[in-house]
């Protein structure tokens, strides 16, 4: 459902995040800079909008009972609002790629940073592996987890890589395709996931629903 966007509205950095509230009536978007923007039942509990950043904000989580959220920057930089807790970060440390996400363990109240190359960093969360050591036809864009049970990570190209007990129900590795891949989200039971292209192209895999994309019908059976 549509809440609101900011189209039309001036920004002084790009959109780079959209994260749904946990009853899916609302959602906050974040921009380079660490604007939030809010919609429908989402909650505003702060921003890094007016911080002196280090380097830009990529990605955004929210706490599992939605009454919080995190900011990461490339830099692995971890900002939280709300009754999001502070774990730690890799703000200084040095990194071998960029951080290009994050997701948060409801079983710990920890969390996971991944880099562009597929290097995971736990912040009281289980760590089941990376892929830092892999040589990838791809960087790695962004990742979603099944809480203290496993995660998954996506590749420009569609590539997917599951670690933990997180199922694998297909890919775009091998698929041509004519933008790259920017997220994915999974399904809620861990029964299927979904990828978005640069272009709104959308694809389904396992039980989640497609309810269609701006380039027109792309589903994975």
């Amino acid at each position: 459902m549509n809440f609101g966007s900011m189209s039309g509205i001036p920004l002084n950095h790009p959109i780079v995040g959209l994260v749904s509230t946990p009853d899916g009536r609302g959602y906050w978007l974040v921009a380079s800079d660490g604007g939030v923007f809010t919609f429908g039942d989402a909650s505003f509990y702060g921003s890094a909008g007016n911080i002196q950043l280090n380097k830009p904000i990529v990605g955004m989580t929210a706490s599992p009972d939605g009454k919080g959220y995190y900011l990461v920057a490339s830099d692995g930089g971890i900002f939280s609002f709300g009754d999001a807790p502070f774990q730690g970060s890799t703000g200084a440390m040095h990194l071998n790629q960029p951080v290009v996400g994050m997701a948060v363990d409801s079983q710990t109240n920890g969390y996971w940073l991944v880099a562009s190359d597929g290097g995971i960093f736990s912040f009281r969360a289980p760590f089941f592996g990376s892929t830092g050591g892999i040589q990838l036809n791809r960087p790695i864009v962004g990742m979603e987890s099944q809480s203290g049970a496993g995660y998954r990570m996506v590749a420009t190209d569609g590539g997917i890589f599951s670690f933990g007990t997180s199922a694998f129900f297909g890919s775009l590795g091998s698929t041509p395709l004519a933008h790259p891949i920017v997220a994915m989200f999974s399904s809620g039971a861990d029964a299927g996931y979904t990828m978005v292209g640069s272009d709104g192209g959308v694809f389904a895999f396992g039980d989640a629903v497609y309810y269609g994309s701006v380039t027109g019908t792309t589903m994975i059976p």
